[in-house]
């Protein structure tokens, strides 16, 4: 039997013929992560702010247009990450809860998210082929599920930003499922992005459950059925199993 392992390659970053740092990424949608990874550290605020990028031998390079002062955010102090191997965000919690509160009165039935998610772990085929691979995806109004998979749970989620940032999605009605844990600079990035609401099918940490609470961001962990677990309370997901159980009672 043929044993299949996730592959990983150091990948290093050039913004503006400056090294940022040397990345562990999986080899697949370099595009949508360099584009998501500037948004979500505040390297760029849309994809028309990328002059050009060129891959070329384990290298990105980016060269960006001059609205923002790249060397004042490369001064500013670096947060380590939790897992994934130590990532490192210019956001702290602080510089989160200054970002715009999210304002959208989309609703869902956790039921119909549960059955996407279902639909999300079949379409990752990486996944599916190591057993070792993070992946996130979003689900629009229509139902559709566009998945992006890497080593990494950040970079992952990276990835689906970007590919959001480069097709100009509006983000309000989309909701932004991952298979990593959700820390607060997994918060911060869906909070960069302005999803309203973010699941996992595992946890979520205490200080991303007070940022969504403080930004109007639902989150939902254990993503497994009945015993998903919605954190806060934004009325944007709508544990229909509940009451269901509660009537079969």
């Amino acid at each position: 039997m043929r044993i299949y392992c996730p592959e990983e390659f150091p990948i290093s970053l050039y913004v503006n013929g400056e090294e940022l740092a040397t990345y562990q990424l999986t080899d697949q949608d370099l595009i949508d992560w360099t584009y998501g990874h500037l948004y979500t550290e505040g390297m760029i605020d849309s994809a028309e702010e990328v002059v050009s990028l060129q891959l070329a031998e384990g290298k990105i390079h980016v060269k960006l247009n001059e609205s923002k002062d790249l060397q004042l955010l490369l001064k500013r102090q670096k947060h380590f990450t939790a897992g994934c191997g130590n990532g490192v965000t210019f956001f702290s919690m602080t510089d989160v809860k200054r970002f715009p509160k999210i304002e959208t009165d989309t609703q869902y039935a956790l039921s119909y998210l549960l059955k996407k998610r279902h639909e999300f772990a079949k379409k990752s085929t990486m996944y599916n082929e190591t057993g070792g691979m993070h992946g996130a995806c979003i689900i629009d109004e229509k139902g559709t599920v566009v998945v992006r998979e890497d080593i990494g749970r950040h970079n992952a989620v990276d990835k689906i930003i970007g590919y959001v940032i480069r097709k100009n999605i509006d983000t309000s009605k989309l909701v932004l499922l991952t298979t990593g844990r959700v820390s607060y600079e997994m918060l911060a990035k869906a909070a960069r992005c302005g999803f309203g609401i973010i699941g996992s099918r595992t946890a979520a940490t205490k200080q991303a459950v007070q940022l969504a609470n403080y930004l109007g961001i639902e989150v939902v962990g254990y993503m497994r059925g009945r015993n998903s677990i919605i954190y806060t309370n934004r009325r944007k997901v709508v544990n229909d199993l509940q009451a269901k159980t509660t009537a079969s009672k």
